[in-house]
């Protein structure tokens, strides 16, 4: 079980590694918005792998927290940048 413990969370952080590459040099505001939002995700699966390796529960409640606030960080900059589009035009 620890192997496969340590291949997801090499998966994970290299993952972030790309996503990270991603976020800086993403040429425009959405791409950015994406890669913050996949990073959210990574984070959530790395906490998934961490309640697994110990066996703690109560890392789901913070899992469920995140879950949220990325959801609504998502739709927060997808609203901001339809706004931004339409005084563009």
């Amino acid at each position: 079980m620890t192997i496969v413990i340590a291949i997801a969370s090499g998966a994970l952080a290299l993952a972030a590694a790309f996503n990270l590459v991603r976020l800086v040099r993403g040429p425009s505001m959405l791409d950015r918005a994406v890669a913050l939002d996949v990073m959210v995700a990574i984070t959530m699966g790395g906490l998934a792998v961490q309640a697994i390796a110990t066996g703690d529960p109560w890392v789901l409640t913070s899992l469920l927290a995140l879950s949220l606030v990325g959801f609504v960080g998502s739709v927060s900059i997808a609203r901001f940048l339809v706004i931004r589009d339409r005084e563009d035009r």
